[in-house]
């Protein structure tokens, strides 16, 4: 582990290597799992004041299970998360014409209707951060549907930090990021020699 500040990384991030390859999942972690895509407190929030604008990009089955359950659920673990549709995909879901899951909430980002783009934990995938009273734990990941994924990220040799470098300042800033990079250059130097 290295830790910067109140965070302790796992140096996953740095070793394994990661780029999203949608041509061949199709979107499939939007869609497979047990639960929705974790948010936090001010997320939920942010999620019932912004549903009235983002309704017209979304499907009408996620329509319906968001005016079911809510813009956000709690799941079996008491945790924050998105909303599913008949307990498949996340109701947020979108599918382009060439049948790969979107995001219906930053699409309406993308047209300029809402200044919120996703869920952190969707944008930081495959890092999942864990929050505890004094530190939070940033983890990389691994799901075997992402197989396609990490092929290609090791075709390209891009290991996750880099994949995921905007939404990680997104979550903790530039500074975070920089010193971020110099861990990794130290680690690197370090398990190469």
């Amino acid at each position: 582990m290295i830790q910067i500040d109140d965070k302790l990384i796992s140096e996953d991030i740095f070793s394994e290597e990661f780029v999203c390859n949608l041509s061949k999942c199709k979107g499939i972690c939007c869609v497979e799992g047990d639960a929705g895509a974790p948010l936090d407190k001010n997320e939920t929030k942010i999620l019932e004041r912004i549903y009235p604008k983002i309704k017209s990009y979304l499907r009408q089955e996620g329509i319906a299970a968001i005016e079911e359950q809510g813009t956000h659920v709690t799941d079996i673990d008491g945790d924050l998360v998105t909303p599913l549709v008949n307990g498949g995909e996340c109701a947020y879901v979108i599918f382009d014409e060439k049948g790969i899951t979107k995001c219906g909430i930053e699409k309406a980002y993308e047209d300029g209707v809402v200044d919120w783009q996703k869920p952190i934990s969707c944008h930081l995938y495959p890092i999942r951060v864990t929050e505890y009273r004094n530190f939070s734990a940033i983890n990389y990941h691994e799901w075997d549907v992402c197989s396609d994924a990490c092929t290609l990220g090791k075709e390209l040799q891009v290991p996750v930090y880099k994949f995921l470098k905007t939404p990680l300042i997104r979550k903790y800033g530039e500074d975070f990021y920089k010193t971020l990079c110099e861990a990794a250059e130290e680690w690197e130097r370090e398990f190469n020699s």
